[in-house]
């Protein structure tokens, strides 16, 4: 029999006043190079690590001692510290969760659903090979982007110079000379004016614009329009895509396998998942299934999901399987992002290449157009 969330809130309402406190909504800062306390590394680690402990036989008190002992920053040690003196004072291990912003309602839920069915270490488990999953494909992404960026930055940094340097010495020339100017000529000079003038705001700008990331993303609407253009760029959106499908179909597998109906299942990974676009079709979703229609059904009215995992969800529907087919789905798309990531790497390099090139080449015939004609005039 499906296990119902609902029980959950109440127990862990009677078990004490931490209960009250705010839930967060989302996993913040999902892919991000600035989380402070308890980052995804430090969840796959400790998740996989307690399951052990507790399999061996441990105590959860002495496990999280030990874990506790292992950190190496002071934030994390303070966490577990709290949570370890929460359960000395009678809670559980959920409601100690639930107390800090760094664990979201999807591990709270999935560890109150262990406590209750007796199953905490194999859910332990599950959420360590999440987490190690999810830091997998953020690696392949990082990886497949991270060279493409080196020669784009320094793509960007050799047209600067031509347009700040290089530019300026043949207009020089051009003005000592006298001669007239082809109009791609004219166009490459007032683009170096231009750079020449405003040059340094557009650095500070970029520079600005990184630095403000962690505070932006905070910004509903900043992390709304950035999402929506991440996914619409070319490769890209569709690699970014297919990691947030893989991470969804794993999530609804680990909830399957704790009894968990598919609407609070649709629910929590809505909150858990910090894509907006999938986030959007998740909520359509939720609707769809609350008028009755099927999931299948009701991932097939939103393109964001493939035809074959809508087949897919189908069969699980019609057999019983859903656990079952949704790590199928995780596997599925979990190697698709291995292939993409470095697909993309392969791809960007020489089309970011090619675009130098054609700039500095651009850059270089304008400037020497004129020194032909010039030649040609003292000849």
């Amino acid at each position: 029999m499906a296990f119902q969330l609902d029980n959950i809130k109440t127990t862990d309402s009677q078990r004490g006043k931490n209960a009250k406190k705010k839930e967060e909504s989302f996993l913040k800062q999902e892919i991000n190079l600035f989380n402070k306390a308890f980052p995804n590394k430090v969840k796959e680690d400790f998740y996989t690590e307690l399951s052990v402990l507790l399999k061996a036989g441990i105590s959860l008190k002495e496990a999280l001692e030990l874990i506790e002992k292992s950190q190496k920053k002071k934030q994390d040690t303070m966490i577990l510290h709290t949570i370890s003196k929460d359960i000395v004072a009678g809670q559980s291990l959920s409601s100690a969760m639930k107390a800090h912003k760094h664990f979201t309602d999807y591990e709270y839920h999935s560890i109150a659903i262990g406590e209750e069915t007796g199953t905490l270490a194999q859910v332990m488990e599950q959420l360590g090979e999440f987490y190690a999953r999810k830091n997998e494909q953020r690696r392949n992404l990082v990886s497949a982007l991270t060279y493409p960026i080196i020669i784009l930055s320094t793509a960007v940094l050799v047209v600067f110079f031509m347009l700040h340097y290089v530019v300026p010495m043949f207009q020089d020339i051009f003005k000592q000379q006298g001669v007239e100017l082809p109009g791609i000529t004219k166009f490459i000079i007032r683009i170096s004016e231009f750079v020449k003038a405003y040059g340094l705001i557009l650095v500070l700008m970029v520079f600005g614009v990184f630095g403000l990331q962690t505070f932006l993303n905070k910004k509903k609407r900043f992390k709304q329009l950035k999402d929506l253009l991440v996914f619409k760029l070319p490769f890209i959106g569709n690699f970014v895509k297919t990691v947030y499908l893989s991470q969804f179909a794993q999530a609804v597998s680990l909830l399957t396998a704790s009894k968990v109906p598919v609407v609070n299942s649709i629910q929590l990974v809505k909150q858990m998942i910090n894509f907006y676009p999938l986030k959007q079709a998740l909520e359509t979703v939720e609707g769809h299934i609350l008028k009755g229609e099927s999931l299948s059904n009701s991932l097939g009215q939103h393109k964001l999901f493939d035809d074959k995992m809508i087949a897919l969800v189908k069969v699980a529907e019609e057999t019983n399987q859903t656990e079952y087919i949704f790590e199928r789905l995780n596997k599925q798309y979990h190697t698709r992002v291995e292939q993409q990531s470095k697909m993309l790497s392969t791809l960007m390099e020489p089309f970011i290449i090619l675009i130098v090139g054609v700039l500095v080449g651009i850059i270089l015939i304008a400037m020497y157009l004129p020194m032909f004609k010039l030649s040609s005039v003292m000849g």
